[in-house]
């Protein structure tokens, strides 16, 4: 059976597995992310697939990152979060490991994983929304990855859904994943803390609004906390909204959600649900997109991307 490595490169940390052709990982390799040095992120992925290497027979390596990836699946374009400004680094892995290598937006693998292995196994036509720090995007047509005419298609987070609205951090203002994200939900929860209602959020953070985090909003809300489930709701909100208008362009069979947001299940699906339903246009005339919780949750990415060193 045919095995390939998966990298998934993120701000934080780089994880690595050997992954066969059902999507099992076997083996795995994780490193902190030398996120400021170019380079260092390099070397470091080179270092994790040697290592895999070594312990197993592999045919090829699949890098999924965050950032702009160009068509050929060779560079990283721009990846803000990774100080990567046009870097080589299909070439650069190949080189050093003497392994075929493709590089892939690293939501477009998790989407790829989901869409393989996982949530959304059974339809030929879904879109992976992440809800995480951001909002990442990931869309499969036909049984293909959709990259667009320059390989930076799906950047669904960035999608303005309100003029002028709240700044994101791609620097625009109004973008989906200034309303949908946990970086979203931990504003408005920070905000609300002054609120009567807050008193169980408050008491959670010691009494500090700016400690509040989105894993303590997504907990409370499981324990039934009123505020913490609108708030939750909220971001389904908006989820939704942005998904009636992905199904106008779209019409995929499914949406698949994932990212830490995620954990919070019904409470965030039922809101999304409802506003898809409200802003798809001719709602009730026409098959329903279903809404699905990922299924592969962290090692999306990993599976994902070694697959991808198949296709």
């Amino acid at each position: 059976m045919s095995l390939t490595i998966g990298v998934d490169v993120g701000g934080t940390k780089i994880a690595a597995g050997v992954v066969d052709e059902k999507g099992v990982i076997g083996s795995r390799a994780r490193r902190e992310t030398p996120s400021h040095d170019p380079a260092a992120i390099v070397e470091t992925i080179i270092e994790v697939t040697k290592e895999l290497a070594a312990q197993h027979e592999v045919a090829a390596v699949g890098v999924g990152s965050a950032g702009f990836i160009d068509s050929a699946r060779s560079r990283v374009l721009f990846a803000p979060n990774l100080a990567w400004r046009d870097v080589p680094v299909r070439d650069q892995v190949a080189e050093a490991t003497g392994l075929p290598t493709v590089v892939e937006n690293d939501a477009n693998a998790a989407a790829w994983g989901e869409f393989r292995f996982g949530a959304a196994e059974d339809v030929d036509d879904m879109i992976l929304l992440t809800i995480g720090t951001g909002v990442g995007g990931g869309v499969v047509l036909d049984g293909q990855i959709y990259r667009g005419a320059h390989g930076v298609a799906a950047e669904l987070g960035h999608m303005r859904v309100v003029p002028d609205g709240h700044l994101c951090g791609c620097g625009l203002r109004g973008c989906l994943e200034a309303y949908a994200s946990g970086t979203a939900l931990v504003r408005e929860a920070r905000e609300a803390a002054s609120l009567p209602s807050a008193e169980r959020l408050l008491g959670l953070a010691g009494g500090d609004a700016q400690r509040i985090t989105g894993p303590m909003v997504t907990e409370l809300a499981g324990q039934g906390d009123e505020l913490a489930i609108v708030l939750i709701a909220e971001v389904g909100r908006w989820l939704g909204e942005a998904m009636g208008s992905l199904t106008a362009v779209f019409d995929p069979a499914a949406y698949v959600i994932g990212g830490g947001v995620s954990a919070a299940g019904d409470l965030l699906i039922r809101p999304a649900e409802e506003a898809l339903r409200k802003h798809t246009t001719g709602a009730g005339h026409r098959p329903e997109p279903e809404v699905r919780v990922a299924t592969l949750g962290n090692d999306a990415g990993v599976i994902g991307a070694a697959d991808l060193a198949r296709v």
